[in-house]
């Protein structure tokens, strides 16, 4: 009696012209296991793992943290300069004075401040996190150096700028003249917001590192 076509190596049996079952031999079963005779059952190819990217070493993060601190304070001083409104002076011969009570002026200048370097250590400590994710202890580093740097810059680059010679005016002046005053920060506080921008963006990545690790604990991949 012939055998037909059909066969099943994991249940271990032919199906023959009579549609009754005969058992396989052991070399027929082998060979439909590992998967050399036509109609055996295959295991599904394993998908290939895909390759982790390389991290950057931690010198390179810190270095490219100070690098960015620095180029991007010194155009956000500019962008300061631009945004930030200044309170008017009276210049006369007798001396300067500011032209009434203007704390809005001096408010909006620390608040633009503020904002530009909250937007800058967001911005950037991302930036650095993408280059050494594991190691956030590194990117935190990186990032409070560059808000130094960068603050720095952004102060000095902005002042410089709209620096307002009062004693040369009041010197060479012979009559009342109103100009807008210097470009200064009245709040000490705000030379800290980028700062603590960068560190809030690390906890929030440490925080987010932490919760999955627990996910992934509690939901073991069987």
């Amino acid at each position: 009696m012939g055998r037909t076509a059909y066969r099943d190596v994991s249940y271990g049996y032919w199906v023959t012209d009579t549609g009754s079952l005969e058992a396989l031999s052991p070399d027929e079963s082998s060979a439909g296991s590992v998967g050399g005779a036509p109609g055996s059952r295959h295991e599904r190819p394993e998908r290939p793992e895909r390759p982790e990217r390389p991290e950057r070493p931690e010198r390179s993060v810190v270095i490219a943290g100070l690098i960015g601190g620095l180029l991007g304070g010194a155009a956000l001083g500019v962008l300061w300069w631009q945004l930030a409104p200044r309170a008017t002076v009276a210049i006369r011969p007798d001396g300067a004075r500011t032209q009434g009570f203007q704390p809005e002026e001096f408010l909006a200048a620390d608040v633009s401040f503020a904002a530009l370097g909250l937007v800058a250590g967001v911005i950037l400590t991302v930036a650095l996190a993408t280059m050494r994710r594991q190691h956030l202890i590194g990117v935190l580093l990186a990032g409070l150096l560059a808000s130094a740097i960068g603050t720095l810059a952004m102060w000095q680059v902005g002042t410089r700028l709209g620096s307002v010679d009062i004693e040369g005016l009041v010197a060479t002046t012979s009559e009342e003249l109103v100009v807008d005053g210097p470009l200064e920060v009245t709040m000490p506080g705000v030379f800290l917001v980028w700062a603590v921008a960068s560190a809030s963006v690390v906890v929030v990545l440490a925080v987010g590192d932490w919760i999955a690790s627990r996910a992934a604990g509690s939901n073991p991949v069987e």
